[in-house]
């Protein structure tokens, strides 16, 4: 599912046009973004919270040359879903049976 295929099912769920929802769509994500950049994390009860966690420097090795590699640091964001949500899925996908 991508960015339009969300936009369409909001769209068909609420009534709003396509423009409507994508405008909606676009400014969750924009403040979500902010957020983080402001170094806030963003939690939605019974969703998830998104945070920036902070990665330090390390050594790593190309598997393809055997070259060591220095990964600088990085602020990486980071999803954590609540239980609600990955009890959800579980079920969802025990339901189904699927090995996907």
């Amino acid at each position: 599912m991508n960015k339009a295929d969300i936009i369409d099912r909001i769209a068909t769920g609420t009534g709003l046009t396509k423009i409507e929802t994508e405008a909606v769509v676009n400014g969750f994500m924009t403040t979500v973004l902010q957020a983080l950049e402001a170094g806030d994390h963003v939690e939605l009860r019974g969703f998830g919270t998104f945070r920036v966690q902070h990665r330090a420097a390390r050594t790593a090795r190309n598997p393809r040359t055997n070259e060591v590699v220095q990964v600088p640091d990085q602020y990486v964001p980071q999803f954590k879903p609540s239980r609600e949500f990955r009890e959800r899925v579980d079920a969802a996908w025990q339901e189904r049976g699927d090995d996907r």
